[in-house]
């Protein structure tokens, strides 16, 4: 932005005020779907065969072709029938299973589409009259393919930055008619492509396969029935728009108007697609949205259309510094609004991944704020130099103005560019902004990878859940047991509590946290104890997932002394790792 001053350290102080007092009176929600309850029971023993497995989540979500896959006891997948939705009910699904199943344990896995678009996936076990001794490790089916992963996000990147580069680079020539027209042209023809490249790969993204089924036409057409392939389907069409307005040279007012429709438009295929479209108060996430895409937009697509345009009426710098700085206003108040809705807490700032990474996002804001004050320091000392020229030259490659170079006008009177005040403050404008639009990228590339993380607010009701089925007795045990299956990100600990921690029944409570030192949700979690001195267990203490903790009512250690607590971490459908840890049951 060439815009700052007094405001900008009050609204900062405010934001920040702002961001204490809503942090601190949040509720407990969350934007991704996670799995709420499941009919069997995660690792409950029936004594007789299911009719219908039910799945609860924490939202409503979309279903896949093979969005459940029931495997026997002798890891043969079974045929069930077809899921779907329970009459009503967005968040519940339901799959009939067939008659006759016999004893042992049965493994479901799953694999859906939250609201805001991101798929999600796990399993859970039952069993028929009693458990499967040992079961075999079992593949499920596909959980994310690296590649199709890996493409999909690059291509999310590429669209944010291509979207700010056609609203900004529009904007700024409704503010100044003879700014460059390359930047919005750029950033309109790779903000088609890299649609075309989503629309492509949304199949294979949400269903985990890899990059050959892209080119499945039953996968294509699921995709064009979806809400993020309708709203991708839309961004073409205002693209199509966007690119007859691009064409002409002078906007009058019908066209500026149709350019700023275009412009919403484009935010809301961002924000019905994503986070925004789920969870609380979905009407005012969804502007608060809008709102923030297209401040960025504007003031980063402007600052690149500035720093391209050789020659910009002071007048125009002028008009785009108040509006960049308005950008800035709407950024601090629609980033507090959004950061509370996604976190819930101070707390998951620094305990989620999400909130670290909102971290990051705040100091790279910091300094482009601070970056901001400065390109508008020297752009004031500029105009109200000695030497005040009423056109600002190029302010990258080669300086006009520098010695030997064009002379500007001034008054109506030609000033020679290499007076030392002028090519001095237009050095120092041009590194300025430089410096401000390279970390506005980097702002811009944090924010998507924030949009592709499970928000920390889901960490938070868990935490609380937690809290509230285990308040915690001065007796308590508490044992960490690290975990590494030796796979990329299947590293973590489990954090188990043993209440009361002494002989007769006690209560235990597991919490898994992942590599980044936030809540995981894992498949499967086995905790068992063992007295070797006395040859007694194992105890399985069947403990069952509540939503965000594992946890059994009830396991009686009937006598005192050093157990041996076996904990079994199953991260995938293939991997798991078992860790022993000793504990002290007291009298």
């Amino acid at each position: 932005m060439v815009g700052g001053g007094r405001w900008f350290g009050r609204a900062a102080l405010l934001g920040v005020l702002l961001t204490l007092c809503l942090f601190g009176g949040a509720g407990a929600a969350s934007a991704h779907a996670a799995l709420r309850d499941t009919a069997p029971g995660d690792g409950s023993v029936l004594k007789t065969a299911p009719e219908q497995l039910t799945l609860t989540f924490t939202e409503s979500v979309a279903l896949l072709d093979g969005s459940f896959r029931v495997f026997d006891p002798r890891n043969h997948r079974l045929r069930t029938g077809e899921a779907r939705h329970v009459p009503g009910h967005a968040d519940t699904v339901r799959v009939d299973l067939p008659g006759g199943l016999g004893r042992g344990t049965y493994t479901v896995a799953w694999r859906v589409v939250s609201a805001d678009s991101h798929p999600v996936s796990g399993a859970f076990t039952f069993s028929v009259g009693a458990p499967t001794p040992a079961p075999a490790p079992l593949d499920t089916g596909a959980t994310e393919d690296p590649a199709t992963g890996g493409l999909y996000d690059l291509a999310r990147y590429v669209a944010d930055l291509a979207v700010a580069l056609l609203v900004g680079g529009g904007v700024f020539r409704a503010v100044s008619p003879g700014a460059a027209r390359a930047p919005a042209a750029v950033g309109a023809w790779t903000l088609a492509g890299v649609t075309v490249v989503l629309l492509a790969l949304r199949a294979p993204y949400e269903a985990g396969t890899g990059l050959s089924t892209a080119l499945d036409p039953a996968g294509a057409a699921r995709t064009l029935t979806t809400r993020p392939g309708l709203a991708l389907l839309a961004r073409l069409t205002l693209l199509a728009v966007a690119a007859v307005l691009l064409r002409r040279r002078a906007w009058g007012r019908t066209a500026r108007a149709v350019g700023a429709a275009v412009a919403v438009g484009l935010a809301l295929t961002w924000a019905l697609a994503e986070h925004a479209g789920a969870g609380i108060q979905v009407p005012v996430a969804v502007v608060s949205a809008v709102l923030h895409l297209l401040a960025m937009s504007v003031w980063l697509g402007g600052l690149v259309t500035l720093l391209c345009t050789a020659d910009v009426p002071v007048p125009a710098v002028d008009r785009f510094s108040r509006l960049a700085f308005g950008c800035v206003a709407v950024l601090v108040g629609t980033g507090v609004y959004q950061s509370w809705r996604g976190l819930g807490s101070l707390d998951a700032l620094t305990g989620t991944g999400y909130g670290r990474l909102l971290l990051v996002k705040l100091v790279v804001v910091a300094l482009l704020l601070a970056g901001a004050a400065c390109a508008r320091h020297f752009a004031g000392r500029l105009r109200s130099g000695a030497v005040a020229p009423e056109r600002v030259p190029a302010l990258v490659g080669g300086a006009p103005g520098e010695a030997g170079g064009v002379a500007i006008e001034a008054g109506g009177a030609s000033v020679p560019e290499d007076s030392a005040p002028s090519v001095t403050g237009r050095r120092r404008l041009r590194r300025a902004v430089v410096a401000e639009a390279v970390l506005g990228v980097l702002v811009v590339l944090v924010s998507t990878v924030l949009a592709g993380t499970v928000p920390g607010r889901a960490a938070a009701e868990a935490a609380e859940r937690q809290s509230l089925a285990a308040p915690g007795l001065p007796g308590a045990s508490v044992t960490d047991v690290p975990f590494d299956v030796g796979t990329p990100g299947g590293q973590g600990k489990v954090q188990i509590t043993l209440e009361p921690g002494r002989v007769g029944d006690n209560s235990v409570q597991a919490v898994v946290y992942g590599p980044d030192g936030g809540l995981a949700a894992v498949p499967e979690l086995r905790v068992s104890f063992t007295l070797p001195a006395q040859r007694i267990g194992p105890l399985d203490a069947r403990v069952t997932d509540r939503g965000g903790y594992w946890a059994a009512d009830r396991v009686t250690l009937p006598l005192a002394g050093t157990w041996t607590m076996k904990v079994t971490v199953r991260v995938s459908e293939t991997d798991q790792v078992s860790e022993v840890r000793p504990v002290e049951i007291a009298r």
